[in-house]
C-alpha cells in the first residue's frame, strides 16, 4: 500500500475516534441536525475503517508468516498461508482504494427519471411504457417511494412522455448511467409480415435540486399557464384548472404536472423538475471543457447516445458501453436490473482507479 493512501486511512481512523466521543456527547444529542449529520459521516467511516482494520491484522499476520517462513520445519506451512494472506490483502488494498474515492455529492440525491418516446412511432411509445414500469419495479424491488410526475398518454398504449420522482437515499447514484438512447427490437403486434421493428426511447436521469435552487429561479423568468387534467386524478379532472405548465423563458425549458389533485401542489412539483433541469444543464456546461470527464462517465450520458438494446427474439439485453450481453430479458424487464446497474458503476469507478493512477505517476 502506497504511504499516502496508509496516512490517509489513519487519519479517517482518528476522525472516527472523534466522531465516536462526539456522537455521546450531550450537547451534540440535542441537536437533531448536527448529531444526524455526524451519524452519517460516521456510518460512511465505519465501512473504510473496518476493512482497514481487517488489511492491519492480515499485514500483521504476514509479517509474522515471514519470520515463520525462515525455520525449516514451518517453512512450507508458512509459505502456502503467506501466498494467501496476499491475496487476501490485494484484495483489501483494492477495495479500500475503490472506497477512497471521491464521492459524486449529487450521489445520494433523489432523481428524476425522464423516459420519451423517439423514433419509432406508437411502438416507441409502448416501449416507454415497458421502461417505465421497469423502473418502478426495480424502485419496488430497492423499497424506494416512486412518484409519477406527469405523463403523457399515447393512443395505443405506453406514453409519449413521462416523467418519475424517485425518492430515496442514493437514488440518483445507482439510476444515473441509465441516461441515453435504449433501442428495442422486436415484432410489434400491429406487424403482419413478422418483421422485426427497430424503435427508440430516450431516457435522462436527473439528480433532484434542493429547495435553495428552486428559491434562486427569478419568477419574472417564468410563464406559469395552467390547463385541465387529462389523466387520473377522480372527480377534479376536466372541471379545474389543476394542470400546471411553467417555461424557463432564458432556456426554453417547459415542465407540466397534472398528477396532483391541486394547482398548488402541481406547481411545486414542476418547479422542482423545472430547477433541476436547469441544474444539471449548467452542471453538464461546467463539466463540457473537461476532456477527460466524458470518458470517465462511459459516454456523455446525452439522450442521443446509444446505451442499451433490448432484442425480444433472441431474449437478449446487451449494454454497448462495456459490451455487457445478458440473456434475462424478461427478468429485466420486471427490474431486476441490478445484473446491469451493478457492472456499469464498477467500471466507472474502475476508470476512475485509473484516472487516478495517470495522474500521480
Amino acid at each position: 500500500m502506497k504511504n499516502s493512501i496508509f496516512t490517509k486511512l489513519e487519519g479517517i481512523q482518528h476522525r472516527q475516534k472523534e466522531l465516536e466521543n462526539l456522537l455521546i456527547d450531550l450537547n451534540v444529542c440535542i441537536n437533531k441536525k448536527l448529531f444526524g449529520d455526524l451519524s452519517r459521516e460516521y456510518s460512511k467511516l465505519t465501512t473504510i475503517t473496518d476493512s482497514f482494520k481487517e488489511w492491519q491484522k492480515i499485514h500483521k499476520n504476514i509479517e509474522n508468516l515471514k519470520s515463520l517462513s525462515k525455520d525449516f520445519e514451518l517453512q512450507e506451512i508458512a509459505q502456502i498461508e503467506l501466498q494467501e494472506a496476499y491475496t487476501k490483502i490485494k484484495i483489501l488494498e483494492h477495495k479500500l482504494q475503490l472506497l477512497l474515492l471521491p464521492q459524486d455529492p449529487d450521489d445520494e440525491r433523489n432523481c428524476f427519471i425522464e423516459i420519451r418516446a423517439a423514433t419509432g412511432g406508437d411502438e416507441a411509445a409502448i416501449f416507454a411504457g415497458d421502461l417505465s414500469r421497469m423502473y418502478i419495479r426495480y424502485a419496488e424491488i430497492c423499497n424506494w417511494d416512486v412518484q409519477i410526475i406527469n405523463a403523457n398518454d399515447s393512443e395505443y398504449g405506453g406514453y409519449k412522455e413521462i416523467i418519475i420522482r424517485v425518492n430515496s437515499k442514493n437514488a440518483y447514484g445507482k439510476l444515473k448511467f441509465e441516461s441515453g438512447g435504449h433501442r428495442v427490437q422486436r415484432i410489434p403486434h400491429t406487424e403482419s409480415q413478422g418483421r422485426i421493428h427497430t424503435s427508440t426511447c430516450t431516457v435522462a436521469v436527473i439528480p433532484e435540486t434542493t429547495k435553495e435552487s428552486i428559491l434562486k429561479i427569478n419568477n419574472n423568468d417564468l410563464k406559469i399557464d395552467s390547463f385541465r387534467s387529462s389523466g387520473a386524478g377522480g372527480q377534479h379532472v376536466n372541471t379545474t384548472d389543476s394542470a400546471v405548465r411553467i417555461t424557463h423563458l432564458p432556456t426554453g425549458i417547459t415542465v407540466e404536472c397534472q398528477h396532483e389533485r391541486s394547482q398548488h401542489k402541481n406547481k411545486a412539483r414542476a418547479l422542482t423538475v423545472l430547477a433541476s433541469r436547469i441544474e444539471a444543464i449548467q452542471k453538464a456546461q461546467r463539466h463540457a471543457a473537461e476532456a477527460n470527464m466524458r470518458r470517465n462517465l462511459l459516454g456523455t450520458g446525452d439522450r442521443s447516445d446509444r446505451i442499451r438494446t433490448y432484442n425480444f427474439p433472441q431474449g437478449r439485453v446487451t449494454d454497448h458501453r462495456i459490451n455487457l450481453t445478458i440473456y434475462r430479458l424478461d427478468e429485466i424487464l420486471d427490474g431486476k436490473l441490478a445484473s446491469l446497474i451493478n457492472p456499469i458503476i464498477q467500471e466507472y469507478k474502475t476508470e476512475q482507479l485509473s484516472s487516478i493512477s495517470e495522474k500521480s505517476s
